[in-house]
C-alpha cells in the first residue's frame, strides 16, 4: 500500500485543538472593546491550522464546501463546524443568542461578528465624542489646568 501524506485519511490540526479557550484567551462581548484583538488572536489561531478560508475569502475561493468528493465535502464540513465552535466558545452569552442561527457557516457567522462591531464605528464615535463634550471641567483638580511650568 504506498504511503500518500495528502491522503484524505490524514489527520487535520484543526481537529487537535482541544481547548479553543487556551489559545484565544479573549472573550468577545458586546459590552467590551476587544473586538480588534480578538480578530487578531483568531485569525493568527486560523492560520496556524490552516482553516482561515473557513472565516475569511481569499481571492477565487468559495464559500461553499466542495461539491464534487463526497469525503472532501465532509472534511470541509467537520472543519466548518469546528471553527464554528470555536467562534461560538470565545464570545459572550449575550453575544452568543445575537449570532447563532441553525444552517450556518462560520464565515457567515464572522461576517455577522463584522457587522455588530464594525458598523456601529460611526455611531459609537459620535457617542464618545458627545459623552467626552458634556464633562465639566469642574470634575477635574485645578492641577490639571494650569499652564506647565518649565523648570530650568
Amino acid at each position: 500500500m504506498p504511503n500518500n501524506a495528502t491522503s484524505k485519511s490524514s489527520f487535520h490540526p484543526a481537529l487537535a485543538v482541544n481547548s479553543i479557550r487556551n489559545h484565544i484567551t479573549v472573550i468577545l462581548g458586546m459590552d467590551n472593546d476587544q473586538y480588534s484583538l480578538w480578530v487578531a488572536l483568531f485569525t493568527n489561531h486560523a492560520k496556524s491550522n490552516r482553516v482561515l478560508h473557513h472565516i475569511i475569502k481569499s481571492k477565487g475561493a468559495a464559500r461553499k464546501p466542495p461539491s464534487t468528493d463526497d469525503d472532501d465535502k465532509e472534511l470541509w464540513e467537520t472543519l466548518d463546524a469546528t471553527v464554528l465552535q470555536w467562534i461560538n466558545s470565545t464570545v459572550s452569552n449575550d453575544l452568543l443568542e445575537t449570532i447563532v442561527k441553525t444552517d450556518t457557516t462560520a464565515m457567515a457567522t464572522w461576517d455577522r461578528l463584522a457587522d455588530i462591531f464594525q458598523d456601529n464605528k460611526n455611531s459609537r464615535a459620535v457617542t464618545l465624542e458627545q459623552e467626552f463634550s458634556h464633562i465639566d471641567m469642574i470634575d477635574f483638580p485645578s492641577g490639571l489646568l494650569s499652564t506647565p511650568q518649565i523648570v530650568g
